[in-house]
């Protein structure tokens, strides 16, 4: 569902000059930011070099804000139609220089941004919700060392600085949820979501390669594996980098807790306020059945009058006919990501016995 579609038969040409640009200026600028969206700094043997190069990238993160700051005043003055005029490549230009100024989350985050004039009906909303996002994280930056520790700590994550896992330790049978990829013309990202048997966590691993090669980590849906896992600093701690295995992956018996479609919508307010940029949690909906709703789909609850709608970009893939055919008009346990564009669904189960079906 989420992985990117064949490559088209449209015959190659000579990318506009003003593209050239951009690509080049990425290309120049790669040295100087980080290996990966999260991925921690080589450490140096001295603290007092390594706390100026520190100073020395806040500085250019500010200075990168700043101008990102006026670049959007400078929309909202000119009005948000003008944003489709304009096209796609002055926003890429302006990520351009957010890499420059070594902040490749906010360099992702003005990307999605050009692309959304094109996005289809009732864009200027859309544009204008992620223009106040944007604002919002450029005044946390500016304040982060008034910001709960947290929340700061979630802020430098967006702005894209490097961590590290610091958190302790936590070992358990992990159920692997689910696993896809997203692409980009410069990164694979592999989002694996596990499940802990007796922490009844439910956590994010990441994993990179790069473009056009599939990361390492592989962890197939339905299987469990022990092992031990660390939280990154940000204020859900859900993200983790995997430590210790005790035990390959095998079979499991063991399926997640799940809430009501209600008590999805309620978790994912929850985590807003701890972090306002979050597009989706992880839920798990037990006793679920998907309808038709119009031109699309949702998933009501079997046993209560409430429903979550599926993202539009489910709609026609064939993780929803396996969804629809697994139910067959019976409640089913599915897990995915809920959000404010509706739910994804990426794994199911059926109420009797049965394996993890993915989805995606």
């Amino acid at each position: 569902m989420r992985e990117p579609g064949a490559e088209g038969a449209v015959p190659e040409g000579e990318a506009p000059e003003g593209v050239r640009r951009v690509v080049a200026g990425r290309r120049e600028s790669s040295d100087a930011g980080a290996a990966g969206p999260t991925a921690p700094e080589v450490p140096s043997g001295d603290p007092e070099a390594a706390r100026r190069r520190a100073e020395r990238r806040a500085e250019r993160i500010t200075a990168g804000a700043t101008e990102l700051e006026q670049r959007l005043a400078d929309l909202l003055c000119a009005g948000l139609a003008g944003a489709e005029r304009t096209g796609h490549e002055p926003w890429e230009e302006t990520a351009a220089r957010m890499v420059d100024a070594q902040a490749p989350g906010l360099a992702s985050r003005v990307r999605e941004l050009g692309a959304i004039p094109s996005s289809g009906p009732g864009w200027p909303v859309r544009l204008l919700e992620e223009c106040a996002l944007l604002h919002l994280l450029y005044r946390g930056w500016l304040h982060r060392e008034r910001l709960p520790d947290g929340l700061a700590a979630t802020v430098r994550s967006r702005v894209g600085l490097p961590a590290s896992a610091d958190g302790p330790p936590v070992r358990d049978h992990w159920l692997v949820l689910a696993q896809f990829d997203t692409a980009d013309a410069r990164l694979t990202t592999r989002r694996v979501w596990l499940y802990g048997a007796e922490t009844h966590r439910t956590v994010l691993l990441l994993s990179y390669g790069a473009a056009g090669r599939s990361p390492e980590l592989a962890l197939p849906v339905g299987l469990a594996l022990e092992a031990e896992v660390s939280a990154y600093p940000d204020a859900g701690r859900q993200r983790v980098a995997l430590g210790r295995r005790f035990a390959p992956p095998g079979p499991t018996r063991t399926r997640p807790r799940g809430v009501t479609t209600s008590g999805a919508a309620v978790r994912y307010g929850e985590a807003l306020r701890d972090d306002p940029w979050l597009d989706t949690v992880p839920v798990v909906l037990e006793r679920v059945v998907p309808v038709p709703d119009g031109d699309g789909w949702q998933l009501a609850d079997a046993d209560g009058d409430s429903a979550l709608p599926l993202a539009r970009t489910t709609g026609n893939q064939p993780g929803l006919w396996r969804l629809v055919a697994l139910s067959g008009g019976a409640p089913v346990t599915v897990f995915g990501e809920c959000g404010h564009r509706g739910f994804t669904p990426l794994t199911a189960w059926p109420t009797g016995p049965g394996t993890a079906v993915p989805l995606c």
